[in-house]
């Protein structure tokens, strides 16, 4: 059985679709919280078969579409409730995706990234390694390498120089997690994500933005003046690593150390953020007025994965171009959104 973390969010309905997909039995645990429309969350937990109205907190509910799909309402950092779920289940895996996101939130709300992707983070740790879990994944970022200038990034550059407090709690996870092997024997895997994208994509993100206000005919925000690109990565190829780490058996480290390992997981073809802004306006088939900007505090220029690491250990490589990416995710748009 898999417990995925953040069951509600983007990647993580995403990932339990693929794990039902492929008739694994998967607990969905998500805390629901209002950082953006809930009622997204709700529409995604209904196509795993959860209605709204069977949802009460801290009780498990079973799906009405799949037998092997059940889903609970809990904070992560809930230390009587979450050391529960993980005693009283079957859980072999464990896949957390649970965590306060956004760069630019973590600069007015810094508790709420204290609490949640950490506090609840070494809540999790601690159910996992009590619990015998045989293999903890973990949501990282991109945003751990900061201002670094070496481009590709790569799992072995330097990343002790956040910009963000967003960024400093993932790092802390990837430490965390790794005190955790070493003493304890949990073996951990941590994915350093680069921007995803895809249908039932955060609201907060660019790709939903510039479509939500060319929809409405307001202009769009294009900070630092177009000069940042980023390695946009479809959902399907992140889940298709994510489930590749989740289900086959991890490498053996030849050296003894502690079972921990953090990849990146990315597309590894950068594009600049005007091609992207002009690629969204031909599938979307509409002229975006915009407003030129200064780059916001905790944000960088640049972002571009070396996933040499990945595709040589989970033989991990992209196949969705932009256009096809940015294409899917118009179409949903415009039938969610009409």
């Amino acid at each position: 059985m898999v417990l995925v973390t953040g069951a509600a969010g983007f990647i993580g309905f995403h990932l339990c679709k693929r794990l039902l997909a492929e008739g694994q039995q998967v607990i969905g645990l998500d805390n629901l919280n209002d950082y953006y429309d809930q009622r997204l969350k709700y529409s995604r937990l209904g196509l795993l078969g959860i209605a709204q109205e069977q949802i009460v907190a801290g009780q498990m509910v079973k799906s009405q579409s799949d037998n092997n799909f059940s889903f609970i309402e809990m904070d992560l950092s809930d230390e009587e409730g979450l050391p529960q779920v993980v005693a009283q289940n079957d859980i072999r895996v464990v896949c957390n995706l649970a965590a306060q996101a956004g760069v630019r939130y973590s600069l007015t709300h810094p508790q709420t990234y204290i609490d949640s992707n950490i506090k609840g983070f070494v809540n999790l740790l601690e159910c996992c390694y009590k619990n015998k879990i045989e293999h903890m994944v973990y949501a990282s970022s991109s945003s751990v390498y900061g201002g670094n200038k070496s481009i590709p990034f790569s799992e072995s550059d330097r990343v002790d120089q956040p910009v963000s407090l967003y960024a400093a709690s993932k790092k802390s996870n990837e430490l965390l997690a790794h005190v955790y092997a070493h003493l304890y024997g949990l073996p951990c895997t941590g994915l350093r994500f680069f921007t995803v994208y895809g249908p039932w994509g955060r609201p907060d993100m660019a790709l939903f933005l510039f479509c939500d206000a060319m929809k409405q005919g307001k202009p769009i925000k294009v900070f630092n003046h177009g000069r940042m690109s980023r390695d946009f990565t479809y959902i399907d190829d992140i889940v298709e690593g994510v489930v590749r780490i989740l289900l086959k058996d991890r490498p053996v480290k030849e050296d003894g150390s502690a079972p921990s390992s953090v990849y990146n997981i990315g597309n590894g073809s950068p594009v600049k953020l005007l091609d992207f802004v002009e690629t969204i306006e031909r599938v979307y088939g509409k002229k975006a007025e915009r407003i030129m900007m200064d780059m916001q505090a905790g944000d960088v220029e640049a972002t571009f994965a070396d996933t040499t690491a990945l595709a040589r250990d989970y033989g991990y490589k992209p196949s969705t171009s932009l256009d096809e990416g940015v294409e899917k995710f118009v179409d949903w748009f415009k039938t969610y959104y009409p």
